[in-house]
């Protein structure tokens, strides 16, 4: 199962597959590719695992042992990598809240997202080699962008596995949050990034775009209503601490 939340632009798909750790079955790809639909237009969106063992802990072994043949596991690779690249597609802010163990596909679908926020008892690792395979669903290039190559392909290479502190010192997850607070830690935060500029500012974020376009995006949201309220909200404070 997976289910979308939508709350005020905020979009949240948990993946809820409990008797399999969450791990990710063809079913679920498709039920991945239906929430994304209904998720567009969203202001940021959140990617999570139900209850509190695992994010996601990899591909479901148990159904995906039917791909016999190359192009069997070329057609999986090809259709969770796709879901992986709207994830990392989508117009604004992705955030994966690591509930639980990311472990092999699981690290590949947290490392689509843009931020990476941890409960501090969780593991995280691309592990796919101690099954004698590599990651396939874009994740071993997205590690490299993460933490550099040489770490990149250490990490990947030997399948080590990082609790959430030492993620985090590698530059692998942006934010560690203590167990009791974790759930509504996330949420506060990707609540901030829904209603605050975030979009425009991931947008001019990306490869190619240029200081005209960055400038304009400014000047655009420079005029708009919101800012002006904003504004005259931090004057009004301001005049109040003074007086």
């Amino acid at each position: 199962m997976v289910d979308l939340e939508l709350d005020q632009g905020l979009a949240v798909i948990t993946i809820d597959r409990p008797h399999a750790r969450n791990a990710i079955a063809p079913a679920t790809m498709e039920l991945l590719d239906d929430a994304l639909d209904r998720a567009a237009g969203a202001a940021a969106l959140v990617i999570r695992g139900a209850g509190d063992r695992a994010f996601v802990s990899g591909g479901d072994l148990k159904e995906l042992a039917a791909l016999r043949t190359e192009d069997e596991a070329a057609a999986m690779a090809w259709r969770m990598r796709r879901i992986c690249d709207r994830l990392a597609g989508f117009p604004g802010p992705v955030i994966a809240a690591l509930n639980g163990h990311a472990l092999g596909g699981g690290a590949e679908v947290a490392v689509a997202a843009d931020i990476r926020i941890a409960a501090d008892d969780i593991r995280i690792g691309f592990t796919q080699a101690k099954l004698a395979i590599m990651p396939a669903w874009g994740g071993a290039e997205r590690l490299a962008a993460l933490v550099g190559r040489g770490r990149a392909l250490l990490l990947a290479g030997t399948g080590t596995v990082l609790g959430a502190a030492e993620a985090e010192r590698a530059g692998l997850v942006d934010r560690v949050l203590p167990r009791e607070a974790f759930e509504e830690g996330w949420r506060s935060i990707a609540r901030s990034l829904a209603t605050r500029p975030a979009r425009e500012i991931k947008r001019v974020m990306a490869d190619g775009v240029s200081a005209d376009e960055a400038v304009t995006a400014f000047a655009r949201l420079w005029v708009a209503d919101e800012h002006w309220a904003a504004a005259d909200r931090q004057l009004n404070k301001a005049a109040n601490h003074a007086g």
